[in-house]
């Protein structure tokens, strides 16, 4: 039997296949994303990338700053890509950095024409999106989360720019000897050398901001040059050269900071507070004092670091150990006298005694059952029995108000009198419960 002719639909639907897988593995459409990491990880560098990309392919990229832009400039360029897509059929894709610094009313802005495709949002945050951007626009965007580059990494990108400002690499194997200090005249057309230990240092000291390795890099070379100072280098073939040397000590100099990445309103704020108190919980004293290290070198307010510590040692030490909580208030009120860098060794103490001590929840866990006591309890809550109320007027007794209360300290035996409504009656909060 011969096979029928295929219908026209069916026809059709073929010849439809080749190009629908075509476009599914070569489209170049760009989604609006949002690029989150720390600084200096190569947010803008992605992002200004895809401008080459897309400019190339016939469409606008546009950038704004959230530090300067108003809610006026970014209207003015969703109407101008709202003109290119109506007459020119052209896309805009509106590169926003520092996205997070726009207010909520701000960021509300973008979302209809991000929702009907007018522009193509990329947006570059510091900061946790899911804290700092609107939930409806995040909805509209594909995070996509950069890490810190690698030291690896770093090394690459420091050696990319040394061969591109014309220095050379000095390895192991080549020695050198200081010498006496020459004109700047004549340092400036001295060929410039620096060590690989320096590069090597350097990659490590920026903690995976390109952007501080980069800009040591460059203040060690403008201050050797400036100096003017001269080193003889002596290489394995046996001649010698002067030449600007820049080495390690020299690389250290040039980041005239802390490498610490540390942002005192940001996730990374959370982050440590997290590990110093679980450090503590868990009596690990290095752990502890590596945590309150890195947020106080990283400019934190010691006053919060020692609030925290407060409700620690009630929280988690309570009454396994008591004097804890005047521990707490002490270190407290010391750095509220004193203040940075002296109070720092007070916080080191508290944080050591707390990582120590002995730890109980017993407290924690009962003033919990007490508030979920309150949250699952259905209808009115029960009225204070008559009896452990004051009656400071005539009327209140008559009411009954305090009939029958014993008054404890006359009595030598113990007392047996109900202190719970009569719903509660027996009910002990201190017994763990089972979830």
């Amino acid at each position: 039997m011969q096979p029928g002719p295929r219908s026209p639909r069916r026809r059709a639907r073929k010849r439809r296949q080749p190009s629908e897988r075509h476009g599914s593995e070569h489209s170049h459409e760009i989604p609006s994303i949002i690029l989150w990491r720390p600084p200096g990880c190569g947010k803008t560098t992605l992002a200004h990338i895809i401008a080459n990309s897309s400019k190339k392919k016939g469409m606008r990229f546009v950038t704004l700053s959230a530090t300067s832009a108003k809610t006026n400039d970014v209207r003015d360029v969703i109407s101008q890509a709202q003109n290119e897509k109506r007459l020119f059929k052209r896309k805009t894709i509106l590169f926003i950095d520092e996205i997070h610094r726009f207010n909520k009313s701000q960021q509300d802005t973008f979302l209809p024409h991000v929702e009907c495709g007018t522009v193509t949002l990329i947006g570059a945050t510091t900061e946790n999106p899911s804290f700092q951007v609107n939930a409806a626009l995040l909805s509209r965007c594909r995070v996509i989360v950069l890490e810190k580059l690698s030291v690896e990494a770093m090394e690459a990108i420091l050696l990319r720019a040394v061969k591109s400002l014309g220095v050379q690499v000095l390895g192991q194997g080549n020695q050198h000897s200081s010498s006496a200090t020459g004109s700047s005249d004549e340092s400036s057309e001295l060929p410039v050398y620096v060590e690989e230990k320096a590069l090597s240092t350097l990659a490590y000291l920026c903690d995976g901001d390109a952007r501080t390795g980069l800009n040591g890099l460059q203040l060690a070379v403008q201050a050797r040059l400036a100096a003017g100072k001269t080193t003889v280098l002596s290489f394995t073939k046996g001649c010698s050269v002067d030449g600007v040397l820049i080495t390690e000590e020299h690389v250290k100099e040039g980041l005239q900071r802390s490498h610490i990445l540390y942002d005192r309103a940001g996730e990374e704020h959370y982050n440590c507070i997290s590990a110093l108190h679980k450090s503590m919980r868990g009596s690990d004293e290095n752990a502890s004092l590596y945590w309150l290290a890195r947020m106080l070198e990283g400019g934190e307010d010691p006053l919060y670091v020692a609030r925290r510590l407060v409700r620690f040692a009630s929280e988690d030490i309570g009454l396994a150990d008591p004097l804890a909580l005047t521990q707490a208030v002490a270190a407290y009120q010391g750095c509220h006298f004193i203040g940075m860098p002296e109070c720092e060794v007070i916080l080191a103490q508290c944080v050591v005694y707390f990582a120590r001590a002995p730890k109980s929840i017993e407290v924690y866990r009962a003033y919990g059952n007490v508030k979920e006591c309150l949250r699952m309890h259905t209808g009115p809550l029960p009225p204070v029995p008559l009896h452990l109320r004051n009656a400071p007027t005539r009327l209140m007794k008559d009411l009954g108000y305090g009939k029958g209360y014993k008054y404890n300290p006359m009595y030598k035996e113990p007392v047996e009198q109900d202190y719970l409504p009569e719903e509660l009656k027996g009910t002990d909060f201190f017994k763990e419960r089972r979830t």
